[in-house]
């Protein structure tokens, strides 16, 4: 029977529960009775659902020592041998659901996520495949009644975006686009291009978990903060009054400029949740980064040095350099429809943390077929 990671402390936490709960003054804090009802509830599950595995893998062994007893009754080795295959596959769906009930969980998975878009190499078809991929991943949150409120945006001249940012709210949002941090790069012919040749370009994206003021702290004495007069489409109002918000955060050098609300305290709020998103992010960037030494992550860091993803249109093609996934379907993406992508990613990230977690050595999904 395969290794399981020891139950014991997963026990010891839900016999603690179990006599928080039973306390007469357990409810006089609701809030904080229904968080540790939520935990004892799947703590139960878990150890509920390792006591069945380890049952099953009694119940496999004794089977496989029945059908290979030459010395036993032919028709109880036969019958052992039948039920054999439905107890392994029963056994194979509940270890995997143990595992995954013993990952720790990522606290930012559940959060709003704040998208940041900005042209890279590649001048205005930079600017226009990001205008692209924000509505891309628009379509892609409309789809799941996620809410979207603008923060900041720099057009250029046809159209396209030099940078655009904005938060989405919703359900597991961050779970969902973490992977979408990195260098997208697209391949095409350019509106601007008279002789047909294909230009290379390149767009990054952050994303970049909500921050509460909780997570991150913001000294005053470590913010720089101007104000200046709005420009581009918004009416009289906005180019007028002195609205658009500057923020420098000093010790980063980060630099956050929201000026798309007509209100200076409606920007300066956007910028303050901005930096604060940034910050946390560089955080757990410094976190992971004290692990990478040791074995780095096959998902990708979410750096946005990295070349994650490719759109190439004269092949119709998409393809994920991390997992080596190419799609032939690149219409159907660029109007969101990017869950195989995202699937792909969660199930490799997966696979990876249950290797950690069991220390086998973890191989990540390549497909060798020579696209760069």
């Amino acid at each position: 029977m395969d290794t399981l990671p020891d139950i014991a402390p997963f026990q010891r936490r839900l016999d603690e529960l179990n006599a928080q709960m039973a306390t007469p003054s357990f409810y006089g804090n609701p809030r904080r009775a229904a968080e540790v009802t939520r935990e004892q509830q799947k703590l139960a599950q878990l150890v509920a659902d390792h006591q069945a595995l380890e049952k099953l893998g009694r119940e496999a062994a004794e089977a496989q020592t029945l059908a290979r007893d030459p010395t036993g009754d032919s028709a109880l080795r036969e019958l052992a041998a039948q039920e054999l295959p439905g107890l392994e596959r029963r056994r194979a769906v509940l270890r995997e659901a143990v595992l995954l009930a013993m990952l720790p969980p990522d606290p930012t998975d559940s959060r709003n996520t704040v998208m940041e878009i900005r042209a890279g190499t590649g001048g205005e078809e930079a600017a226009l495949f990001a205008a692209e991929l924000a509505r891309l991943y628009q379509k892609y949150a409309d789809a799941r009644s996620w809410k979207i409120e603008p923060l900041s945006s720099s057009g250029s001249e046809r159209g396209g975006f030099r940078e655009v940012s904005f938060l989405i709210s919703g359900r597991d949002v961050y779970r969902q686009l973490k992977f979408e941090s990195g260098v997208h790069r697209v391949q095409r012919v350019p509106v601007t291009e008279a002789n047909g040749r294909i230009h290379t370009s390149t767009v990054t994206v952050a994303v970049l978990p909500e921050a509460e003021e909780v997570d991150i702290h913001l000294d005053p004495q470590e913010l720089e903060i101007t104000v200046q007069r709005a420009s581009g489409p918004g009416g009289q109002g906005v180019n007028t009054t002195d609205s658009a918000v500057r923020i420098i955060h000093k010790p980063t050098g980060m630099i956050v400029f929201c000026a798309d609300g007509r209100s200076q305290q409606k920007n300066k709020a956007s910028a303050m949740a901005v930096l604060r998103s940034r910050l946390l992010k560089l955080r757990e960037d410094e976190e992971r980064a004290k692990y990478a030494a040791q074995r780095r992550s096959q998902i990708g860091t979410g750096d946005r040095s990295e070349r994650i993803r490719t759109y190439n249109f004269p092949q119709n093609r998409v393809t994920d350099h991390r997992i080596g996934l190419t799609l032939y379907n690149l219409p159907q993406v660029l109007e969101g429809g990017i869950d195989e992508v995202i699937a792909a990613l969660q199930k490799a990230d997966f696979e990876e943390r249950l290797a950690t977690l069991t220390g086998q050595t973890y191989t990540p999904p390549r497909v060798s077929n020579g696209i760069d």
